[in-house]
């Protein structure tokens, strides 16, 4: 394997062993390391970075995650830290404004989008865990290597900053990422399930006199995700993929003219965005595993499926993974014995929700965005979902489909 390390160059200065290992402390390896450590499973979580603290990353809190947090206790306590809520999915363009999704005909004890920085999220749900001497968060651990015997993942080689350390486990769970490490070092493959996309990300001042709304914008070929964040507005600006060199050759003042195009109301505070360092691009595409495990290795979450940033859930299926695997495979752990046909079994029930909402996604994307980029300031929202946004008893589905998901998923044994 390629830019592996030769671990026979480095001392290897503890061994340790534990039930359920998990690497990376996302939403999904966090929220499942606290319901694996509820329920007394010593579990070890590790995570590359020394601290949460890192720029764009999904913040949104959808309301079926909501309900599983309610379900454990800390629904309340998570409403205590500082948010904003989302309400709908209004999609402005020249002409009309449609809104795609009002949440609030929701019949749950959160119709919103919770917006929390994924940073504070993330201390929350691993503070929480570290309330049971179970439960072991290591930061600053880059797991490099698999521990393989016999044709089975028996654990993970991660360097920290004082050099080398093994972790043995009965179960390894990787939820780290998109661009996962463990994937790559256990040989699986994913297919892609959607065109990729780049994202412009920028931040933007926020006056007290701006509305509360976060939306989209439409004009003009362009496309704008704009979102609340208390004191800024977080703003991503959709392009073609491969398309950032081209916007960046016309030069950051033309930038900065077609955002006040597309809303005049910045244009008092674009001169914020000063140097390209500020914009960030990140690339973006869907994609999932045939398989998501190897004997004593299960993957979930990012990991596994990458899921396009359509209706924002992937966090919310993310964190539904984590508590499917939790209920599947708990009693499984504390029996001691994890065996191919459990974790084929988390793949089975998690699977079709995954696949249902990639292809809603994909959809999405060949309708609208394909249609936004060729477009000028004529663009309409297509008449199949104006029909269907109109229909008594249909109209809420999208709603549905974005809260809560294709169906529900609840917390086992808490």
């Amino acid at each position: 394997m390629q830019n592996e390390p030769a671990l026979q160059t480095f001392e290897v200065i503890s061994v340790q062993q534990t039930i359920c290992s998990i690497v990376g402390s996302g939403p999904a390896g966090a929220v499942l390391a606290l319901l694996l450590a509820r329920q007394g499973i010593p579990v070890i979580l590790l995570e590359e970075h020394l601290d949460f603290d890192r720029d764009f990353r999904g913040d949104t809190i959808h309301p079926s995650v909501m309900q599983i947090l309610d379900e454990i206790g800390l629904a309340d306590r998570v409403l205590e830290l500082r948010h904003s809520k989302v309400y709908g999915i209004p999609i402005k363009t020249a002409q009309e404004s449609v809104t795609l999704a009002d949440l609030r005909r929701l019949k749950t004890r959160f119709p919103y989008v919770l917006m929390i920085p994924q940073a504070h999220f993330l201390e929350f749900i691993t503070d929480e865990a570290k309330r049971y001497p179970n439960f072991q968060l290591v930061m600053g651990a880059r797991v490099e290597k698999l521990v393989e015997e016999d044709g089975e993942v028996r654990g993970v080689y991660y360097r920290g900053q004082d050099g080398w350390h093994e972790v043995r486990a009965s179960l390894t769970v990787a939820t780290d990422g998109r661009f996962s490490r463990v994937r790559r070092l256990a040989g699986l493959k994913p297919i892609k399930t959607a065109a990729p996309m780049d994202v412009l990300w920028f931040r933007l001042p926020r006056f007290p006199s701006d509305p509360e709304e976060s939306d989209f914008r439409i004009s003009g070929g362009h496309l704008l995700v704009i979102l609340n964040r208390y004191d800024y507005w977080q703003v991503g600006y959709i392009i073609p993929k491969g398309g950032y060199q081209e916007i960046r050759s016309v030069g950051l003042d033309a930038l900065r003219r077609e955002i006040a195009r597309i809303v005049p109301a910045w244009a008092d505070r674009l001169e914020t965005l000063r140097e390209w360092k500020q914009i960030p691009v990140l690339s973006v595409e869907s994609n999932r595993l045939p398989r998501w495990y190897r004997p004593r290795l299960l993957l979930i979450g990012d990991a596994a499926h990458v899921m396009s940033p359509v209706g924002g859930v992937g966090i919310n299926y993310a964190i539904q993974d984590a508590v499917v695997a939790a209920n599947v495979l708990s009693d499984k752990l504390k029996a001691g014995k994890v065996s191919m046909r459990d974790l084929a079994e988390v793949q089975r029930r998690r699977e079709w929700p995954t696949q249902i909402v990639q292809g809603f996604q994909s959809l999405m994307q060949k309708q609208m965005l394909g249609r936004v980029f060729t477009a000028d300031n004529s663009f309409t929202i297509p008449l199949f979902l104006r029909v269907l946004l109109r229909l008594p008893g249909v109209r809420s589905l999208p709603a549905r489909f974005i809260a809560l998901g294709i169906w529900p998923v609840h917390v086992k044994n808490q």
